[in-house]
């Protein structure tokens, strides 16, 4: 058995001796998690909605989340939430998880993994959208205001002409499922930026998985979805999907994205909304034969182009801000 020399050797193994290059590889392994693990959470939803009901999925995760992580980070940061901040995480869960990323999961029965990622990169401009019309909110400057139109032309692409480019179009019950959770995810975004939580992040977010993961299970047992849960039918792959869920998108990923925050600027951060759709669309077509369309392929050259537009724009520190949101699929 190894002992504590070989333990201390093999880690400092593996990254420099140099500050600035530690650092410096630090933040490239911490790009590439957000970039590849959270563009993954949609194909690996789609591989556990084979087994487990919607619903009965977004509440494993993130009551497993939660209660994992919840007791560790009181432990650690010593902070006892406030009743206030209990409100803003049990607003936000309820908007983040519940109708955010339990609606991803509804929506995957019909609409292709990678096309819901697109969809899902709206959130970036109902962002946009919602800080402008709130009282004393920012208005964004005459070129996000151009990406915002764009974009939602996209979305038009998806939804609109029935047979263009020989494909049919996306599901429109789903589609709107995944307008509405983005808008949700929106709106619990703002709502936290501008309300108390505790100063740790990863606090903040095990509260609001707390809350969130109870909203969906008890919504499961409601729906009748977990009447119609059997533990024995499931599929080893799709009990893997949920570790994979639990352990690297909200564990690995939203680390992953709380130390970029604290390293890098939230502009460069918020591209990982232009990266994830790109990534979702190629692992849903080798990891789930999904097809990718002449019809998916233009709203995704529209949707993308608008979200770095947003992205890469002049504007103020909130909108600024607003993009580097974690979507409802990630969280």
């Amino acid at each position: 058995m190894p002992g504590p020399e070989t333990n201390a050797v093999s880690s400092t193994a593996v990254l420099p001796h140099n500050p600035e290059k530690r650092d410096a590889l630090l933040l490239i392994l911490a790009f590439a998690a957000v970039y590849v693990i959270w563009g993954s959470t949609y194909l690996a939803i789609a591989i556990g909605i084979e087994s487990f009901p919607p619903l009965v999925l977004a509440a494993a995760r993130h009551l497993t989340a939660g209660l994992v992580l919840y007791p560790v980070l009181r432990w650690k940061t010593g902070i006892r939430p406030t009743r206030t901040q209990w409100l803003t995480a049990a607003i936000t869960g309820f908007l983040l998880i519940f109708m955010g990323n339990g609606g991803v999961c509804l929506s995957e029965r019909t609409v292709p993994s990678g096309v819901a990622a697109l969809l899902v990169a709206t959130v970036s401009f109902w962002m946009v959208v919602l800080d402008w019309l709130r009282p004393g909110g920012h208005r964004p400057v005459p070129r996000v205001v151009a990406s915002l139109i764009l974009g939602f032309g996209g979305l038009v692409v998806l939804v609109g002409p029935a047979h263009l480019g020989g494909s049919e179009r996306v599901n429109l019950s789903g589609a709107a499922i995944l307008v509405v959770a983005s808008f949700a995810w929106a709106c619990g975004s703002i709502y936290s930026k501008h309300n108390d939580l505790p100063s740790s992040p990863m606090l903040g977010v095990a509260m609001q998985s707390l809350v969130g993961g109870s909203a969906l299970a008890i919504s499961s047992f409601v729906s009748g979805e977990t009447q119609q849960f059997h533990v024995a039918h499931i599929l080893a792959r799709s009990w893997l999907a949920v570790a994979y869920l639990v352990i690297f998108g909200s564990g690995i990923g939203f680390t992953a994205y709380v130390y970029l925050l604290k390293k890098s600027s939230a502009a460069r951060v918020g591209t990982y909304a232009f990266v994830n759709p790109v990534v979702a669309l190629l692992l849903g077509w080798i990891g789930a034969g999904e097809a990718i369309t002449l019809r998916t392929a233009l709203a995704a050259a529209v949707i993308l182009t608008a979200v770095l537009l947003v992205i890469t724009a002049p504007h103020k520190t909130p909108v600024e801000a607003a993009a580097a949101v974690p979507t409802p699929g990630e969280a």
